[in-house]
Order: structure tokens, then sequence, then C-alpha cells
């Protein structure tokens, strides 16, 4: 069966868990140009977005996301930790995992990749280069990337 993303009318989910609302706009604007079946959920910080990916409180009817972007300095419960629960978790360790963030500090890469991320990407400061790369992380993670099936979408 060919798992084609955002056919058949599927929204393609998205959860962005980032604490600077400048970032989550742009990133919003950016995907919104890219590819318009992308449903962007926001996570504030690590608390909550863990919450959203175990269907917890508010979040009991929360998809489940096809793609994580995840910065690492998030308040509450930073970035990697909140990676490490999701690798360590058999039902979320498939979704892939971006970290997205401003560090580009050697450390944080290592830590980033020691603990399975599948990407790591800095920030661009600039807002046109910040643009164009969430365009080519929809380009590359939702258009050509085989993603697993999203076992609520069978």
């Amino acid at each position: 069966m060919n798992n084609l993303l955002g056919a058949n009318g599927m929204a393609i989910n998205v959860l962005l868990v980032e604490d600077s609302p400048g970032d989550v706009r742009l990133t919003q604007e950016a995907f919104r140009d890219a590819n318009r079946s992308i449903q962007l959920h926001v996570a504030s910080d690590g608390i909550e977005a863990m919450a959203f990916l175990r269907h917890e409180g508010v979040y009991a009817d929360a998809p489940r996301p096809d793609l994580i972007l995840l910065d690492l300095n998030l308040p509450k419960m930073d970035g990697r930790e909140v990676l490490s629960h999701i690798k360590n978790d058999a039902d979320l360790k498939t979704i892939p995992t971006v970290i997205l963030t401003t560090s580009d500090a050697e450390a944080d890469v290592v830590k980033s990749y020691q603990l399975q991320a599948n990407c790591y990407l800095t920030k661009p400061v600039q807002l046109d280069a910040f643009e164009t790369l969430v365009k080519s992380i929809n380009d590359f993670w939702l258009t050509k990337v085989k993603l697993p099936e999203n076992p609520s979408t069978r």
C-alpha cells in the first residue's frame, strides 16, 4: 500500500514543540505556503508535548503526528528529555523527530543523535532562510521520505 501523505484528503499532522511565538508564527506561515494539507499542532513546552503525544487531558483526541519538530531549549521539560521519552516509548519511537533549534553546539548535536533524533537542523536567523528551511523540511520529510503508516489512519 502506497502511503502518500496528504492523499485522499488526509491531513499531514506535524507537532511543533516550540516556545518562541515568533518562530511558531514563521513556521506556520512557511508550512502554509509549502503544503496546504499540513495540520500544524503546537506545544509550547516539553510537558505539553508529552501530554499531546500520550493523549492526556485536553489532548485525549489529539492525532498521532506524522512528524515532530522539536526545539531543545524549552521550559518545564527541555527538548533532550522530550526526545528521550519519545525514543524510549514503543508507541512513539517510530515518529520521525527532527531537532529544530538555535543551538549549533557540537555537544547538542551529538547528544541529540545519541538520543536517536532523526535529523538536527539549526534555525537560521534570517527570515527568508528560515522559510526556505521549513519548506525543505516539507519537501524532504513530508514529500520524499517514506514514513511508517500512521496507525490512526488505517
